[in-house]
């Protein structure tokens, strides 16, 4: 986590609000002082003692309180970052158009910092004209807005809009207020791919690898950080999705190939962290395959599987897409980790290369990464030992630098 920062949590008027609580908690746990802003509506759903016993501090709502401190000046100036969540349709309507009329928007019209929107509504409310330029206008002045989950909404309803888990927007806060929050990728779709495949032999048992996903999401949270539209492609992910980003899940090497190649369609940038099989079985076999009496072991025959990062490489969708590989590589008699990465690099035609020279507590499986990103330009950038979500960031400033 970043170090403590004073961050301004408003709360809109919306159900999801009561998830907001989980998210002050988290972030207060981190050692962010936080003080809650909540709307007269929002106030309706969860009151006043809440957000004050979880924040330890006094909950801040209306314009005429404190007036000597005033607070609707101070409050934005003091923020190292604002957040709004859940941001309801209104309250980002009244945002986009400069509205003042309460505590809140007067906050985020004097807001120096990072300001952060986390909406949560029902589908056609997302989805309507007005909603859709409203969020297109916050953007283009700078605001992260991220966009919404799928999932189950108020009542019977499911689709997209609503709130992210909380410690997913936690996480992004965070990443926002450790990296800053440059929104240079605002206006870009990104296309992360994050997790391992996996070649079913028989229905029980598969091919596969020791990818959990981690730096995958790390990269699309930081993408989301940066303004991005993200969309990951997780294979076999079991990891809560990313705030912001829109999550394709995948089990094969086939159907991440699909899955890519419609995504890349109209992506800026494609970043392939999954660790994909090279081989899978020749042939499926319906039944279990059991053991034999004998003692004897089947002899499995494989067969390539399609090379994704070669094709997105080879086939870009449009000019100027820049495309990241990643290589989990070992040394051995024949070469060093970096000379096998410089002949994957040219192999695969991509523009960076980040290579992992995998072992015990680096690479797979940890939080921590560290690596060497090559590029086709000849560049060598060494990234030292740390949070997976400080290589993400280093790649994103690489791919930005390559979109200018």
């Amino acid at each position: 986590m970043s170090a403590p920062s004073e961050v301004v949590l408003g709360v809109a008027g919306g159900i999801a609000a009561y998830k907001v609580a989980d998210v002050l908690r988290r972030l207060t746990e981190a050692g962010h002082r936080v003080t809650v802003v909540p709307t007269e509506a929002a106030l309706r759903f969860v009151g006043a003692p809440t957000w004050a016993a979880l924040s330890g501090r006094p909950v801040a709502h209306d314009v005429f309180d404190d007036v000597h401190q005033v607070p609707h000046v101070a409050l934005g100036r003091q923020a190292d970052a604002v957040v709004v969540a859940p941001a309801t349709a209104d309250l980002m309507a009244r945002a986009a158009t400069g509205r003042a009329d309460d505590l809140l928007t007067s906050v985020l019209l004097t807001a120096r910092g990072p300001v952060i929107f986390v909406p949560a509504m029902h589908t056609e409310m997302w989805e309507h004209p007005a909603t859709v330029a409203n969020v297109a206008t916050l953007r283009r002045r700078g605001a992260i807005v991220v966009e919404p989950a799928v999932g189950r909404l108020t009542g019977v309803d499911s689709g997209k809009g609503r709130l992210p888990e909380p410690d997913q927007i936690a996480g992004l806060v965070d990443d926002v207020l450790t990296h800053g929050a440059q929104p240079d990728l605002s206006g870009r779709h990104v296309v992360v791919s994050a997790g391992g495949t996996r070649e079913f032999l028989d229905p029980v048992r598969f091919l596969g690898n020791r990818s959990s996903g981690r730096q995958g999401y790390a990269l699309a949270r930081a993408a989301a950080a940066r303004g991005a539209r993200v969309t990951a492609v997780a294979a076999n992910v079991q990891l809560d999705d990313p705030a912001g980003v829109d999550v394709v899940r995948v089990t094969s090497a086939a159907d991440l190939y699909e899955a890519m190649i419609t995504a890349a369609r109209e992506a800026d940038a494609v970043v392939m962290a999954a660790a994909v099989a090279d081989f899978r079985p020749a042939q499926y076999v319906s039944a279990k395959i059991k053991k034999t009496d004998d003692g004897s072991a089947p002899t499995i025959e494989l067969e390539r599987t399609r090379d994704v990062l070669a094709h997105l490489s080879a086939h870009r969708a449009r000019p100027g897409q820049v495309v990241v590989g990643f290589a989990a590589e070992t040394g051995d008699d024949t070469g060093d980790v970096l000379h096998h990465a410089r002949a994957k690099l040219a192999a695969k035609g991509c523009d960076l290369l980040v290579v992992n020279e995998v072992g015990v507590d680096r690479g797979f499986e940890s939080d921590q990464n560290e690596a060497v990103i090559l590029g086709a330009d000849g560049t060598s950038v060494p990234v030292e030992r740390g949070p997976k979500s400080a290589l993400a960031h280093v790649v994103w400033d690489l791919v930005r630098d390559r979109l200018s």
